[in-house]
């Protein structure tokens, strides 16, 4: 038993059981035992790799074409730059050296990161202190008087979902209990769920469909900035069009391991559900388009990119690039689980590499 476990414990003892989402919030971000508020997770010695600590080249080519879409739409000169979930601030130091020579565009941004943890804002600080970011907790808290340019790295898979399972034409929630002192998972008794009836059409009894209540209100306060103002943001998890199944997972060490084990000490994420992101960004007005991670780097030139890297360097160099470059693009590793959303205020003007000619 973890300390949270037994805090969960006694809480689902007095109250009855909690859904995934309350459940995933407290493991996640706990102000005394959340996984993100008392360490970090990243890298080789922690429970997962995202693709900025892969190599230099996604953070390179996501800042390029974030800078190109200020191009595009005429080089604004006041302008947010800003990443949720920013891990080490990797991504965007890479993203911000590889558009130092981008003329006028450092020039023209402010910096924001938003970041729940203050283990990994102590990390960010370091790796990006001469740009000065501000930090916000959340996503709506971003200005809203200028063109916003947005990156999401691996943020949406962990914000908390409800799982549920069809049951004629109701629903049976994925909950968390107690048996003889355990935590455990269970359903509720099937109801109807009117945030799932459209999907009735395309289920049947025993399908599992997960939504994520928190993913709306930030891709909503995204989208409305960048209709407003304009900009664009750049979206990349791993998940697909449509939620379909059981996606509900723990990694530890970089292995799943039982979500209810080790509450408080593991990483709980889901897949994420793009169609659901772009929905909401389609109802603020926005454009919104999804593109494999493959396909994503491939447009903005990461071959290209590996072969600088490698050219002239040693062999353990070239090895290491283009282990990196295959991580990141081969469809038995990165390339196809993972999917980008390029989100620009119009189909003209949707972010750089997500074109949809």
């Amino acid at each position: 038993m973890t300390p949270l476990s037994e805090i969960l414990a006694r809480r689902i003892a007095q109250t009855g059981p909690i859904n995934l989402a309350e459940y995933m919030a407290e493991c996640l971000l706990h102000p005394e035992h959340g996984y993100y508020t008392t360490r970090d997770p990243l890298g080789v010695d922690g429970d997962f790799t995202t693709a900025p600590e892969v190599s230099q080249m996604f953070g390179e080519l996501i800042g390029l074409s974030l800078a190109q879409s200020w191009i595009d739409q005429g080089s604004p000169e006041r302008i947010v730059l800003a990443e949720i979930g920013p891990g080490r601030g990797t991504l965007m130091a890479d993203a911000l050296r590889a558009t130092a020579g981008v003329a006028g565009f450092h020039d023209a941004l402010s910096l924001y990161l938003v970041e729940a943890s203050p283990t990994l804002q102590a990390r960010q600080a370091e790796a990006l202190a001469s740009y000065r970011p501000t930090w916000l907790e959340r996503a709506e808290g971003l200005p809203d008087d200028r063109p916003l340019y947005l990156v999401a790295n691996e943020f949406f898979d962990a914000l908390p979902i409800r799982q549920f399972t069809r049951d004629g034409s109701g629903w049976r929630e994925t909950q968390v209990g107690l048996d003889d002192g355990k935590l455990v998972l269970g359903l509720s008794t099937p109801t109807p769920m009117a945030a799932l009836t459209h999907r009735l059409g395309d289920t049947e009894t025993g399908d599992i469909v997960e939504i994520c209540p928190a993913a709306g209100p930030v891709m909503a306060a995204i989208a409305r900035r960048i209709v407003a103002h304009g900009g664009a943001g750049i979206v990349i998890d791993y998940g697909d069009w449509r939620s379909l199944g059981d996606t509900f997972q723990a990694l530890a060490k970089h292995e799943p391991v039982d979500p209810l084990a080790h509450p408080g000490q593991v990483d709980l994420t889901a897949h994420v559900d793009f169609e659901a992101l772009a929905t909401e960004a389609f109802t603020e007005g926005a454009a919104a388009h999804m593109i494999t991670q493959q396909m994503m780097l491939a447009r903005l030139g990461i071959e290209q990119r590996a072969e600088r890297l490698s050219k002239g360097k040693a062999d353990d160099v070239v090895a290491a690039v283009g282990a990196a470059f295959d991580r990141l693009t081969s469809p038995t590793e990165m390339g196809t689980l993972f999917k980008a959303l390029g989100i620009g205020p119009d189909d003209k003007h949707l972010p750089a590499g997500f074109s949809k000619a």
